[in-house]
């Protein structure tokens, strides 16, 4: 099922997500794949799906800060690093809320959370009114979709896919550690480790 990005279809994405489905959705860098990080059998499927092994934590995306904190649990650090770099991508991995399903986590405590610079995505986070899942929409080890027909192709199975036509590609974000109180890099991304060192200082 391919949707519009007005908002009456993000109500239909939201609801789907509701419903235990799979959502593709464009992202300030790629497209993404939405279940809700809360239903055990939406992640597995999410899982399936990619072809993704279930011992690769899932991050999340969310419609703003307070959507983030119903998620994970930010302590100062984490705090200072959202509040300098979102929207945007820098993803902030945190302990985990106690409502996200294990599976989403890999069975870890931790989660990682970012809001993005697209107002897609912000949306049908705000709509569903919980974060949502963030994997890439492509199988597992594949390029990443930057257009909806590259999602389709690699996942025909999804359950909708929302067309905002072609994002902006490159690098994935970037992944910082902050649940200890320490700022540690995870993964390097779209944004450069070094500006988020200096932006603490």
């Amino acid at each position: 099922m391919l949707l519009s990005t007005d908002a009456s279809a993000i109500r239909d994405a939201a609801q789907l997500l509701r419903d235990g489905r799979v959502v593709a959705y464009p992202t300030d860098t790629l497209y993404g794949l939405a279940v809700d990080p809360r239903n055990v059998v939406a992640v597995r499927r999410l899982f399936e799906l990619k072809g993704r092994a279930e011992t690769t934590a899932l991050t999340l995306i969310a419609a703003d800060l307070a959507q983030a904190e119903a998620a994970g649990d930010f302590n100062p650090l984490a705090s200072r690093l959202a509040a300098q770099w979102w929207p945007g991508p820098l993803t902030i991995v945190v302990t985990a809320r106690s409502i996200i399903a294990r599976e989403t986590l890999a069975g870890g405590t931790t989660v990682g959370i970012r809001v993005p610079a697209h107002d897609v995505a912000r949306a049908l986070a705000g709509e569903f009114g919980f974060c949502i899942t963030a994997t890439s929409a492509n199988r597992s080890g594949a390029n990443p979709a930057v257009v909806t027909d590259e999602v389709i192709a690699a996942l025909p199975q999804v359950d909708a896919v929302i067309d905002a036509g072609g994002v902006k590609g490159g690098a994935p974000s970037t992944l910082v550690s902050a649940h200890d109180g320490r700022a540690t890099l995870v993964r390097e991304g779209a944004i450069a480790w070094d500006r988020v060192v200096r932006s603490l200082q």
